[in-house]
Formats: structure tokens, sequence, C-alpha cells
């Protein structure tokens, strides 16, 4: 689970960081209903970093991971809405199917904290 753990740290820390590299795309689907968009796109990245790091040490990893589900599920909707209106990253569109099928992601993305970090299988111990 240990690899399975790292993986998942890289990838939150390298999409946190996107946040701040490139945030164009993330405001591109922030719902005009949301207060300062970009504060958000940050503070979400900055989120992601923090529960990257998190993860990997044992005495903030369920706390982390806790973290990460509950940004999973915050930042649905904003799924959702580049969903039914579209995305693009450098001037080009991203095809509608795939919008779609990045929601599922989501769900897939929330189980591999969950198994990675909050519920670790145990090894059966010989006697």
């Amino acid at each position: 689970m240990k690899i399975s753990r790292v993986a998942l740290a890289l990838f939150f820390a390298i999409a946190g960081a996107n946040h701040f590299i490139a945030p164009e795309p993330y405001l591109a689907i922030m719902p005009p209903s949301l207060p300062w968009p970009k504060a958000l796109v940050y503070f979400s990245g900055a989120a992601e970093i923090a529960g990257a790091l998190g993860v990997l040490l044992t005495t903030t990893r369920k706390f982390a991971a806790l973290g990460l589900m509950m940004l999973l599920i915050a930042v649905f909707p904003a799924n959702i809405y580049a969903a039914f209106h579209g995305m693009g990253i450098g001037g080009r569109a991203i095809p509608p199917w795939l919008l779609w099928a990045r929601l599922p992601l989501q769900a897939v993305l929330i189980a591999w904290v969950y198994f990675a970090c909050w519920r670790e299988p145990r090894v059966p111990r010989l006697k």
C-alpha cells in the first residue's frame, strides 16, 4: 500500500502545483455563482499539496486523507459545470465525452485515497 500512497501523494502534489502554474483551466470550470474564483483555485491547489504531504506522514495520514476526500467532493460541482458548459485548455476545447467521463473519476479518486490512507489492509500474522 505504500507505493499506492506515494503515487497518490505525487498525483495530488502535481495537480495542486498546476493550480498555481496554470490556473486558467480551473478558472474556466468555476461555476459563476461562486465568489473569488481565483482565490478558490489557489486554495484548492494549496489543499491538494497539503493533503499530498499529509498522507506521507503516519501522524497526519488520516486527517489528510479525510481532507482530500472532502476536497474531491467540494470540487465536484465544478466538474459537473464543465460537463454541462464545456471547457478549454490552451484555446482547445476538451471533447464533451471526456468531461462526462471525468465525473465518475471523482469516485475513483475518493476510493484511492480511502484505501491507500484510511483503510489499510491488515496483514495476517503467522503464529
